[in-house]
């Protein structure tokens, strides 16, 4: 028998709940709903779903730590948002789930509530033991992934080595094989400065970094080519060149993603030992219990969960 898929609920007081609830009554998919039982049954009335959720739908109860106000952040539930990401990732790590599917947290609240958290991504690597981790975006007929990902701006230039490179292309190229099916995948590559560098005078990064770990890449069999224009790269005559796009910071890429697909885009963590997809969106207070949250990322997520963790892998479209 299959193993279900996971879908943590998120940030209580946002639409987390409320989409993954729509997600999981839409799919044909057996899930594990990970959340309070009480938060899920508003939920699922606000969204319109109905309750009892159909069979193949289970509920497995966490519950929640302060009474929950739509819209209103309390950072007394930030642990409870914890406790649902940790019972996904040891299920998944102990065989019991085959994959997991995240809905929207809420970075701030988690930190006031005392816990330093940057994002998923980096959580999942931490409680997994996984030294390199890559974020890749899934939409819009393309696959963005990212050099580095939640960090100030200021940051990046020196966050950005031959060595982080180098990682994240041998991770991005393995999983686009393992995972998408791709034999052979092609991957374009941004600069990080505008007109990548200009040859030096806007920057050295490119010459300096970007080009060795390149090149460092297809010594090692990888078809990695770069460092393009960032604004000429996500043109469609060059994004057809390519099955993936390795974009320096987080505000390069995907803006250009999230503006072809926002609402149905797809957020995958590579390099993990286990099968990982979130919404390419946040928490949406404003919207919260009102009944009106699209969950067209999550049923998105949660279908390319399956297609990713699916034994028989063909190549995955981006969406």
């Amino acid at each position: 028998m299959t193993a279900p898929i996971a879908i943590t609920t998120g940030e209580p007081a946002g639409i987390g709940p409320e989409i993954a609830v729509a997600a999981a009554a839409a799919s044909s998919l057996a899930t594990v709903l990970l959340g309070d039982a009480q938060l899920l049954q508003q939920a699922a009335i606000s969204a319109g779903t109905g309750w009892p959720l159909p069979p193949r739908v289970h509920v497995e109860h966490v519950p929640i730590a302060a009474p929950v106000v739509a819209g209103r952040l309390d950072a007394r539930n930030a642990q409870y948002v914890l406790r649902t990401l940790d019972a996904a990732i040891d299920g998944c790590l102990r065989g019991r789930f085959r994959a997991m599917v995240t809905a929207p947290v809420h970075k701030g609240v988690i930190n006031d509530g005392g816990v330093p958290f940057t994002g998923h991504t980096e959580y999942l690597a931490a409680r997994t033991n996984t030294p390199h981790v890559v974020m890749l975006l899934v939409g819009g007929g393309m696959r963005v992934a990212l050099a580095s990902t939640h960090l100030p701006l200021a940051h990046v230039a020196g966050a950005i080595t031959v060595e982080s490179l180098t990682a994240t292309l041998d991770v991005l190229h393995q999983d686009l094989r393992s995972r998408f099916g791709l034999p052979r995948p092609r991957i374009g590559v941004a600069g990080l400065n505008p007109h990548a560098g200009e040859s030096g005078h806007l920057g050295r990064e490119e010459i300096d970094v970007i080009a060795p770990a390149l090149a460092a890449a297809r010594s090692r069999g990888i078809d990695a080519a770069g460092p393009f224009p960032a604004d000429t790269l996500f043109v469609p005559s060059m994004l057809s060149r390519f099955d993936a796009v390795l974009a320096m910071y987080h505000d390069q890429g995907l803006p250009v993603l999230k503006h072809a697909s926002f609402g149905h885009g797809v957020n995958v963590t590579l390099g993990l030992p286990i099968v990982r997809t979130s919404v390419d969106h946040g928490t949406a207070l404003d919207l919260a219990g009102k009944g009106t949250a699209d969950a067209g990322s999550m049923i998105a997520a949660l279908a390319l969960a399956d297609q990713l963790a699916s034994p028989a892998r063909a190549p995955h479209p981006a969406c």
